[in-house]
């Protein structure tokens, strides 16, 4: 584990899941770390759980969908540790299913807002900072369904197709100021949001897909968050704008 003592990391999403398991181990990596949700009572309990353990870490409450909450989000982060050396932009949400023809505007604002505007809104306060430091490492969340297609999700899997386009483009304005930007694409990950799918009705779904994956098995968020720390830290110095897909081999076939 590289050692990130003195370093800020900022984790979106980080109440739960991916984002929570990310914000625990850039903390035991020695990183000071802030952790961003919309959930404010889960958030200050997982905030809770890592300083109880000894480590740094503080709690923001943030929609990352509204730019003014994100730009308090990081100028807050800023003012309270002196810089930003990596950002992690996690949060998103399912959409809900439809065929296209019968999505609303409502979730399709939704899902867009939060999935795609809300990087785009993060990656904006985040790269201004960096900018004036000249360094720093983000990482997007896109999903398989950033580069697959899925029926009846059509709206998350345009958001996170975006994510993708936004990350290229982005990566190349900044690699040659000493930021790197790159995305992880998670597959099947048994997370919170996982859990929600089988409850609302999704589990014969899930498991029918689970049966195709070659590892035949669910995705652990320490697992994703592996990749994201490992792609912040120096040991990834020469990647740029790259795509890590993590899905135990789902897209390959």
């Amino acid at each position: 584990m590289e050692n990130m003592q003195n370093k800020v990391a900022l984790i979106t999403g980080a109440a739960q899941g991916i984002g929570f398991a990310t914000a625990q181990l850039f903390a035991q990596s020695g990183a000071t770390v802030v952790l961003a949700d919309y959930n404010e009572a889960l958030l200050t309990q997982s905030a809770n759980q890592l300083t109880e353990q000894g480590f740094k870490a503080t709690a923001i409450k943030c929609d990352v969908s509204n730019e003014e909450e994100v730009k308090a989000m990081v100028e807050k982060t800023v003012e309270t540790f002196g810089g930003l050396d990596y950002a992690f932009n996690n949060a998103g949400v399912q959409n809900e299913l439809a065929e296209a023809a019968d999505q609303t505007k409502e979730d399709f604002d939704r899902v867009i807002g939060i999935n795609l505007q809300g990087v785009w809104n993060c990656m904006k306060y985040e790269l201004q900072q960096m900018r004036k430091q000249g360094f720093g490492a983000i990482v997007n969340c896109s999903s398989i369904g950033g580069i697959l297609g899925g029926a009846m999700r059509g709206t998350y899997h345009a958001a996170k197709h975006g994510v993708i386009g936004l990350t290229k483009s982005a990566a190349l304005e900044y690699a040659p100021m000493g930021i790197r930007i790159n995305t992880i694409c998670p597959g099947m990950i048994y997370t919170p949001m996982a859990e929600k799918m089988i409850e609302g009705g999704q589990k014969e779904a899930l498991e029918a897909m689970l049966e195709t994956v070659p590892v035949k098995r669910y995705g652990q968020p320490k697992e994703m968050a592996n990749v994201v720390v490992w792609l912040c830290s120096d040991s990834a110095s020469f990647v740029v704008g790259h795509t890590l897909v993590a899905d135990g081999g789902y897209c390959i076939q």
